[in-house]
């Protein structure tokens, strides 16, 4: 296969193509196939495979990118690849990367690797790679790129360009520069438009203007909603103090707004965000029983429930039959609300007063939708029962249940996120209790009131 017809395969048909290669055990095939491809692939394609084929293709991803490789890969397979990495080998593995790689590499090994790698880094980067490294796991200035483009208001424009050319500081993705006072406090920004079009004896302070600065303490993913509500390349971080640390970029903030996202799809499967595709069985297993067993313990509560209202179910099979579908109705009629409440909180669009229209409206969405599906199911059961008094339990509590179900999506995960509980992680097991207990209550007890009274 030729170079070119490999660089248009799709990314199922390379993973097929190395599975091939693999299971004919030539890794001569193998590497030349790797030789062709850029670190993102690979990364994905290491991703694709079971740890136990993983390092035979590790051993073909060619030197000059591996780091590359491990920076693109999730963490838990960056740290099997680098479980038994010594010093020397991380130290060649980093030497070509931008500090944010190298202190995101080094979180994945031994203290005692990362110090060794950390000395023997030149000073500078030293330095930055221990600054990023000093903030805490969510905070803005952990993601930030220390190493900025910043010149002083009092230069011209011609010196600027001719600094920049000298250094060999920008790179395609560079949109602006900073401007700095002597102390390093940030006073502004300069773009590269501005910088190359107008008068080249006019100063700095004649084009810079003022930019959205970010606090190195901020949480990151307020930090991303705020960067993606105004549609900005990049952001200036500061200190408390206002001097210029680094600066928050965009392929940062589509890297965070990708990990929340599959964050919230795997926790509202009950599914821990922090286990890969192809862990373990034994890691798999537990991750996912523990919300198993959650979700028995609220189904027991469901049954006992039903249990209350034993008489009128032997009385009256039909109830038996109908009784899912109101569980059901109110279920899918929250899980659509409470899917869009908890897009909206990671996106940064809920708050403040916005949250009681919010829930208004989902009120009379759900009051509207039970109100016509109600009347539907209603006249189904008398077309199928021939039974007046079971068409109105069931036309009513369907009503009941899905407005209740549409207020409970937007109430659980406001609640839940005022307490600093992950809306995401639990709001879908609480959401199916409410529905199903008040589905079975509603339906049951309007049976045993209208029915059997």
């Amino acid at each position: 296969m030729s170079q070119n017809e490999e660089n248009m395969q799709s990314s199922e048909e390379k993973l097929l193509h190395l599975q091939a290669l693999i299971e004919q055990d030539n890794q001569a095939l193998v590497c030349e196939f790797l030789s062709h491809q850029i670190d993102s692939e690979i990364a994905l394609l290491l991703e694709s495979f079971p740890p136990y084929n993983r390092e035979k293709i590790w051993q073909c991803v060619p030197e000059d990118i591996r780091g590359e490789v491990l920076v693109e890969v999730n963490e838990e397979v960056r740290t099997s690849l680098m479980s038994e990495m010594q010093s020397a080998e991380v130290s060649e593995l980093t030497k070509d990367l931008a500090a944010q790689d190298i202190a995101e590499i080094l979180d994945t090994v031994h203290d005692s690797v990362k110090e060794e790698v950390i000395g023997n880094l030149d000073e500078s980067t030293r330095e930055y790679v221990q600054t990023l490294h000093a903030y805490e796991e969510d905070a803005v200035g952990r993601y930030m790129d220390p190493e900025t483009v910043n010149v002083k208001e009092d230069v011209t424009l011609e010196t600027v360009q001719r600094f920049i050319r000298i250094k060999h500081l920008l790179d395609e993705q560079t949109q602006e520069v900073m401007v700095t006072d002597k102390d390093n406090r940030l006073t502004g920004s300069l773009s590269l438009v501005d910088l190359v079009k107008q008068n080249q004896d006019a100063l700095v302070s004649e084009f810079m203007h003022q930019s959205v600065t970010l606090l190195d303490e901020m949480n990151i993913h307020d930090a991303a909603a705020i960067l993606r509500s105004k549609g900005l390349h990049f952001a200036p971080v500061i200190n408390g103090c206002n001097l210029l640390v680094g600066q928050l970029n965009i392929e940062d903030i589509m890297e965070i707004t990708r990990e929340d996202s599959d964050n919230t799809l795997m926790s509202m499967s009950g599914v821990s965000d922090d286990v890969e595709l192809f862990a373990p069985i034994m890691t798999s297993a537990k991750s996912r029983g523990i919300w198993l067993g959650i979700n028995l313990a609220t189904a027991f509560l469901a049954a006992y429930v039903i249990g209350q209202f034993e008489a009128v179910l032997s009385q009256v099979v039909a109830l038996a039959v109908l009784m899912p579908v109101v569980a059901s109705m109110g279920g899918i009629a929250g899980s659509q609300t409470l899917t869009i409440v908890i897009r909206g909180l990671a996106m940064g669009q809920i708050g403040g007063n916005n949250r009681w229209w919010l829930f208004n409206k989902e009120v009379w969405v759900g009051f509207m939708n039970g109100l016509v599906w109600a009347l539907v199911v209603g006249l189904i059961a008398h077309l199928w029962f021939n039974d007046l008094m079971i068409s109105i339990v069931i036309t009513l509590a369907i009503l009941i249940n899905m407005t209740i179900a549409n207020m409970a999506g937007i109430a659980v995960p406001l609640v839940l996120k005022k307490m600093d509980i992950d809306p995401a992680l639990s709001g879908a097991v609480i959401l199916t209790t409410v529905t199903d207990v008040v589905g079975f209550m509603s339906f049951l007890g309007l049976a045993t009131l209208l029915i059997l009274t």
